[in-house]
This record gives structure tokens, sequence and C-alpha cells, in this order.
């Protein structure tokens, strides 16, 4: 088979050419932030740019806007640990929009937050999907999470559950 996104044959590209594929068009989000201790949320979020052709300047705009999106430009001087769980979320989320992907694969997103936090992070994510027009790909237990998708899919046993799609458009 072929996987087509945004009109590019995937699965004819090799290894490197998914590689450099992959991270202009995908950002990732994890449950447990994958940030890296010693660095701070600036610096975080500018990883994904080190590899790009951008000057330092314009790192430094495309990090200061990625940091205004989650509303954590006051906190950008911040290393991960002072900052709360939903704080380092939402660097993750930052740090996974600084390349402008049209796609997001958020991994349980939620998995390790408190219910405050939580509804802050899924608020952001609907902002993004509604207002940036981001496609969101989350995989959750959460059902909090789940209600807030517009399309749910089940995965059963490892394939994709042949379930009619459920809509909870109108309850979100």
């Amino acid at each position: 088979g072929t996987i087509h996104v945004a009109g590019v044959d995937i699965t004819t590209l090799s290894e490197s050419e998914l590689a450099v594929w992959r991270a202009s068009n995908v950002g990732f989000i994890f449950q447990f932030y994958n940030l890296i201790p010693v660095l701070t949320a600036f610096e975080n979020v500018e990883l994904p740019l080190i590899l790009t052709d951008l000057s330092k300047k314009e790192r430094r705009e495309h990090v200061a806007t990625a940091l205004n999106l989650v509303k954590l430009e006051d906190r950008m001087d911040h290393y991960p640990g002072q900052l709360s769980g939903g704080q380092q979320q939402r660097v993750a989320i930052a740090r996974a929009m600084v390349t402008d992907p049209a796609l997001l694969v958020a991994d349980e997103p939620t998995g390790d937050l408190d219910r405050a936090s939580a509804e802050e992070v899924l608020s952001l994510m609907d902002r993004l999907s509604r207002e940036a027009g981001k496609t969101i790909i989350m995989v959750t237990h959460d059902p909090r999470a789940a209600r807030k998708a517009r399309t749910m899919r089940y995965l059963e046993k490892g394939v994709l559950a042949s379930a009619p799609e459920i809509s909870f458009s109108q309850s979100a």
C-alpha cells in the first residue's frame, strides 16, 4: 500500500528523506514531555530548529512565537524542573509547533497532568486545530481528552477497528 500525506507518497521516500520530511511536517507531543533538564524552555523549543537553515535571529523569532502561542513567554528562561507539569507539557507543545508542521502526533498528552492542567492543554490543542489548521492525531485513554476530538477511531488488538466513525463535535 501507499501512504499519502499532503500530496506526498511517503512510502516512496528513503529513510533519510523520510527523516527530513518528518522533521518539517510532523510535530511530536509526548506524555512525559521529553524535555532536556539542563536546557531552558527556550532552548528545548529551539532544538528542532538547530539543524535547519534558519539564522540564530530567525530561530529566536520562531521560538518566541511558539512560546507566546502557549502563553509561556514569561517562562522561557526557566528550566523544566522550575515549571509545573502543565507548563512543561506546553513547552513540549511549543517544541512540536516551532517548525510549523501540518500534523501533530500526541501520545497521551494529558496522561501525566492534573485535571486543570489537562483541560488547559486540551483547550490549547483544540485551538491549534481550529484556528491554526493543524491536524492532530492523539492517542489517549482519557475519556475527557477523547470527548474533545471531532473524530474518533478505536484501535483494537493492534488493528484499527472497523466501527463507524464517531464524532463528538457537538458535545466537546
